[in-house]
């Protein structure tokens, strides 16, 4: 990750005080709970999920975006809440440029070059922005957006002008991008497959936050964040999982903004994972933790320009 100089940190701060001081951020609408969660298998733990996850956030200035899906046999079960709203991607989009990579790779009919691999490595376990710019013009527009029509990823909307971390998505999107990693399809082999969730694997622990909190410990924890603040909406703080084991795996994505700090956002975050968690597992024995706040909390995962849209587009369920 880069270094960024106090200044830049404590201007950040001062514009999220100021935002609360005038009272910029509210506490977030409450999610009408019945619309949540479905499950044709277990319409009683849908509604208690929808119930749980409402009330995970009630009261917080976060506004959210959820989806969660976890096909395994009695569950069944889908949430999605604000599942169609944007966000700001920050980090998150690392993941799409990765497997766009290693579609691009394919059609070409070769194999990762020495400096992908390292470049990716770097850009999926320590976030690195060096390494995601590189392979952001590697993997270059077309191709980025080629693998965005293959997934279906329809309501996403790349970064112009190299910025990556603006690149807009929704929840929804996000889960179909984690689905192709978990589950056999068209547009990624199962060694791309393999290689991206390997690498999601091996996320450095002060970056290992969010949606892993609360999952059983007979996981294996497939994650990437993104963090980023920006004039108006607060810190955006976004995290998607993918959680494996022979037999049975699910994904959980949570996108949010309207944030007054990092560590403000990772809690929002943290606290929806959690029950869900809990919820499509009440009967285990050991968990992943909630993350304690980390030094490398509250630096950008990018830069962010003077200019930016006055709004998001967020459509209406």
């Amino acid at each position: 990750m880069r270094r960024w100089q106090w200044w830049h940190r404590a201007a950040t701060a001062l514009l999220m005080a100021a935002a609360i001081a005038a009272g910029s951020f509210t506490a977030a609408p409450a999610a009408g709970a019945a619309q949540i969660c479905s499950s044709a298998a277990n319409p009683a733990l849908a509604a208690k999920m929808s119930r749980d996850i409402a009330l995970s956030y009630s009261g917080r200035t976060s506004h959210v975006g959820v989806e969660v899906v976890d096909p395994a046999a009695g569950i069944g079960i889908t949430c999605g809440l604000h599942n169609t709203w944007h966000f700001y991607s920050a980090s998150t989009v690392k993941a799409t440029v990765l497997a766009a990579l290693l579609r691009k790779a394919g059609e070409q009919h070769r194999s990762l070059t020495a400096k992908e691999k390292s470049e990716a490595w770097s850009m999926i376990t320590v976030s690195d922005n060096n390494a995601a710019t590189y392979l952001w013009n590697d993997v270059g527009m077309w191709w980025l957006q080629h693998f965005l029509n293959l997934a279906r990823m329809t309501n996403t909307t790349l970064g112009t002008g190299g910025r990556w971390g603006l690149t807009l998505e929704t929840a929804y999107d996000e889960s179909l991008l984690l689905r192709l990693l978990v589950k056999p399809n068209s547009v990624l082999t199962p060694g791309n497959r393999s290689y991206e969730l390997y690498l999601m694997a091996h996320v450095v622990a002060y970056q290992r936050w969010g949606t892993p909190a609360g999952v059983p410990s007979g996981f294996t924890v497939h994650v990437k964040n993104g963090w980023l603040p920006v004039s108006g909406y607060g810190w955006f703080i976004n995290s998607l999982g993918a959680f494996t084991k022979t037999g049975q795996t699910y994904t959980v994505d949570i996108l949010t903004d309207r944030n007054s700090t990092m560590s403000y956002g990772v809690t929002t975050v943290q606290d929806i994972a959690r029950v869900v968690n809990r919820d499509l597992h009440p009967s285990a024995a050991s968990r992943v933790p909630p993350s304690a706040p980390s030094a490398t909390w509250g630096q950008p995962d990018e830069t962010i320009p003077a200019t930016l849209p006055a709004r998001l587009p967020r459509p209406t369920r």
